[in-house]
């Protein structure tokens, strides 16, 4: 998955400029789509297993655990440059990333397993919408950054820390493993809930195919903006 390029797209202002900015935007993200269901049908990784039961990953959607109140989306956010999951020990820098070859977000290389990837063209964590950071879950010879992500449990606090300090926090509101036959993109990585923060984790899950070096699966984490504070 390696990174793509380009510029950000841009909406423009007022009458039919502004009609023909959301369509432009709306077919950049149905593009997206498509590549992210390429993505899930044939996501390659290393030797093993994701971690975590996938059954026991699934447990957490429509779980009745009580959540505390979304926040307001925020604005004029700030670029995410940490990622921390205290429950799980996730701590990771935060990169820009585009799209792959196949119109996947691009992880970052296996070099920096240990890095998360934000797909840059998508709402930045804490904006409006469904914001996107992909991670490995291994490598041919470790264990890489989203190797508990399959473990995780609603409920679960995860902090996004922008550029300018500001350090966002997320709840975790459910947990999927999502099969790559009949995989659904706009499910797995859409809005769950409009007007909402939302917050989009994924990496390889299911069982591994040594012969098509491909997952079976993907673990997509849907969590939404709770709070924010100043980083300490």
């Amino acid at each position: 998955m390696a990174a793509g390029g380009g510029a950000d797209p841009q909406v423009p202002h007022g009458g039919r400029s502004a009609a023909r900015g959301r369509v432009v935007t709306g077919l950049l993200w149905a593009l997206l789509i498509v590549g992210l269901w390429i993505w899930g049908r044939a996501t390659a990784g290393a030797e093993g297993s994701a971690a975590g039961d996938p059954s026991a990953a699934a447990q957490g959607v429509g779980s009745a655990v009580p959540l505390p109140a979304a926040h307001e989306p925020l604005e004029d956010v700030a670029r995410p440059v940490r990622l921390r999951i205290p429950e799980l020990g996730i701590r990771a820098q935060v990169r820009r990333t585009g799209l792959d070859a196949r119109g996947g977000v691009a992880a970052p290389s296996y070099a920096r397993a240990g890095e998360v990837g934000w797909y840059r063209r998508g709402p930045r964590p804490g904006g409006a919408g469904a914001a996107l950071l992909v991670g490995h879950v291994d490598t041919d010879t470790r264990r890489a950054v989203f190797y508990p992500l399959s473990t995780v449990v609603r409920g679960t606090r995860v902090q996004v820390t922008g550029a300018d300090g500001r350090v966002m926090e997320f709840t975790v509101e459910s947990t999927e493993v999502v099969p790559g036959d009949g995989f659904d993109a706009a499910r797995a990585y859409g809005q769950r809930e409009d007007g909402r923060a939302e917050l989009k984790l994924l990496t390889c899950g299911g069982t591994y195919d040594r012969g098509t070096r491909a997952y079976s699966s993907n673990v997509v984490v849907t969590a939404y903006l709770t709070g924010t504070h100043a980083s300490a």
